[in-house]
């Protein structure tokens, strides 16, 4: 959008529109002892020339997924793209579309969300998905919501410490003014006991959330877990890799009563940790309670197929108080990505991308190990993200790695005081042998 400034006429104008003399009448009802009496304390202002050429030297300093080896994880993954992603994505009627109050005037966008939605059942083994979410930790907050919803009696939510420890916080800020009492359950074993898990289930639990693979990389006992859940009559909940689903069991085949996801890796590029796009999907049973975007196929009066958005009235998206859930433009586009980016890779192409990202991740793992000091921290099954032990403080060995051009992981010292020791590392299919030995032979002489 272009910057136009505003000259004392406009100003005069405009002021006069409200009925104001000054642009001080503007804060007549902030009190005098409240109001700021000295000038701001930042820098004086910039020509557009000199402006430009500071933000670019502050650029610079980044240090991007494609300027150094990457392993990061924890939600936002270098996952490759195919060209034929940005090349429908990037389309002035998909990028320029705004939310489709008229059907008849969004009918494109109406049905690529149609197709999202599909293509989201059919990944999750659900009966109904949305087209979407903000992200994946607002997923899993908008998934409690959506269970008191349906169990309106009960009040207690069970999240397993290795649900990625910022999804559990945006849970606690969404959950601070209502009646619910979040319990996190400990998993010093990098995963959810059952045993565990099966004191803390009561008459009262409304939901278990576990994900899976977790945010230590390690896979759930979700079977078992799920089976616990359902004979409490609480919900099932869970958070899931949508590219783990090449290899894993899906969602619904396991007795998830609601899937959610981080929906980054389908398509869509790391862009600086988001916000990304949220999956949801649940059980049929369920629909009426479900948050967001429903597009639904029908036909006109001429009998064409055509798309409408059901099961919601135009409130959802004007009239906030009455909304269930923050659905945005944005998420369209990134839905959008993500269903173009399935189409292209189909079921035989997930599942590769699923198994190179399994071996890369063992050798990988096995890799570092030959390290003196360096060590699994849990031995449990993990797909594409493992958590390893360092003599040291992570976060340090972490900062020399970068300078040797490596992204090498997460420090777990961030979220878990007891592991500032660990990191997580994510080891996807663009990954080459020779980057990841280089990554084993820069650790081994920063330790």
């Amino acid at each position: 959008m272009s910057y136009i400034l505003n000259t004392a006429d406009d100003q005069k104008a405009m002021l006069e529109a409200v009925g104001a003399r000054t642009l001080d009448d503007l804060f007549y009802n902030i009190p005098e002892e409240l109001r700021l009496k000295r000038p701001l304390k930042v820098p004086e202002a910039l020509a557009e020339m000199e402006l430009q050429q500071l933000v670019a030297e502050h650029a610079q300093k980044n240090q991007v997924d494609d300027k150094a080896v990457c392993f990061l994880g924890g939600g936002s993954y270098d996952h490759f793209i195919p060209a034929v992603v940005d090349a429908v994505a990037s389309r002035s009627e998909y990028y320029t579309a705004y939310t489709p109050y008229q059907a008849e005037a969004s009918q494109g966008s109406l049905q690529a969300f149609f197709e999202y939605q599909t293509l989201i059942c059919q990944l999750t083994g659900l009966d109904v998905a949305n087209a979407s979410l903000y992200e994946g930790g607002s997923a899993v907050a908008e998934s409690v919501l959506m269970a008191h919803s349906i169990h309106q009696n009960r009040t207690k939510v069970l999240i397993a410490e290795s649900v990625h420890p910022e999804y559990r916080q945006v849970l606690q800020t969404y959950a601070a003014n209502l009646p619910l009492q979040v319990q996190t359950l400990p998993t010093p074993d990098g995963f959810l006991d059952p045993d565990d898990l099966k004191k803390h289930l009561d008459e009262n639990t409304l939901c278990v959330i576990v994900q899976h693979p977790n945010f230590f990389g390690c896979l759930e006992e979700v079977e078992a877990v799920g089976k616990l859940t359902k004979s409490s009559g609480a919900l099932y909940v869970v958070s899931f890799d949508p590219i783990s689903l090449g290899l894993l069991k899906r969602p619904g085949q396991y007795g998830a009563d609601i899937a959610v996801a981080e929906g980054q890796c389908l398509g869509n590029p790391m862009v600086y940790g988001g916000p990304y796009l949220g999956i949801m999907a649940c059980r049929e049973e369920y629909v009426r309670k479900m948050p967001g975007r429903l597009v639904g196929q029908t036909v006109d009066r001429n009998g064409k197929r055509c798309w409408v958005l059901t099961l919601q009235t135009r409130e959802q998206h004007i009239r906030r108080a009455k909304a269930t859930s923050n659905i945005c433009t944005n998420q369209g586009l990134f839905a959008l990505r993500a269903a173009v980016y399935l189409a292209a890779l189909g079921p035989q192409g997930l599942r590769e991308t699923a198994e190179l990202c399994l071996q890369k991740a063992h050798y990988l793992a096995d890799q570092l190990q030959q390290i003196p000091g360096v060590a699994l921290k849990f031995h449990r099954p993990f797909l594409k993200e493992f958590t390893v032990q360092l003599p040291g403080n992570a976060a340090k060995t972490l900062e020399r790695l970068l300078r040797d051009g490596y992204h090498a992981g997460l420090p777990l010292g961030r979220w878990y005081k007891s592991l500032g020791t660990c990191l997580t590392l994510a080891v996807t299919e663009k990954r080459t042998k020779k980057e990841m030995d280089g990554l084993a032979s820069a650790l081994r002489k920063a330790l």
